[in-house]
């Protein structure tokens, strides 16, 4: 029986970056959730940035200065809402649109706009919702802030 060789590993979809639609930081622990809200991102033009829990997206969030955020609520080291949280009481990133991208119960969302999130997305999701809430709900919404003066995203 001969050995059938597979494929290597390479993208099957564009990486746009060259004129993208905003940038967006997906945080979640889970590599395969991470991962799909990542190519249906780049698919629809976004740029997208990861990180594995909410320490790691308090880490690089200054250095990659997102357009908007989503995240996941259970991570090790710092949940959904603390990340949030924080990203809230730091001027620099008080603005930036956040989405809260979870299997929410009513207490999650009730915590997440206590803590200043901006939309939510329930896991299982689809696909076209995703890119919905990220260029409608929050993209537009930075934009918004923009014009009326308020620091967002990049440039902040």
């Amino acid at each position: 029986m001969a050995k059938t060789r597979t494929r290597g590993l390479r993208a099957t979809y564009p990486r746009v970056v060259p004129g993208a639609s905003g940038r967006v930081l997906v945080v979640d622990d889970n590599k395969v959730i991470r991962q799909l809200i990542k190519v249906n991102l780049e698919l629809e033009g976004f740029e997208v940035v990861t990180a594995n829990d909410g320490a790691e997206c308090l880490d690089v969030v200054h250095r990659v200065c997102p357009d908007a955020i989503t995240l996941d609520v259970v991570m090790p080291r710092l949940d959904g809402f603390g990340a949030a949280a924080q990203l809230r009481a730091d001027p620099r990133t008080r603005h930036v649109p956040v989405a809260i991208v979870s299997a929410c119960t009513q207490h999650e969302v009730e915590a997440a706009i206590a803590a200043g999130v901006d939309a939510f997305l329930a896991k299982p999701f689809e696909p076209a919702e995703l890119v919905r809430v990220v260029r409608r709900r929050l993209v537009e919404r930075k934009d918004r802030r923009e014009r009326k003066g308020a620091p967002a995203g990049r440039g902040v």
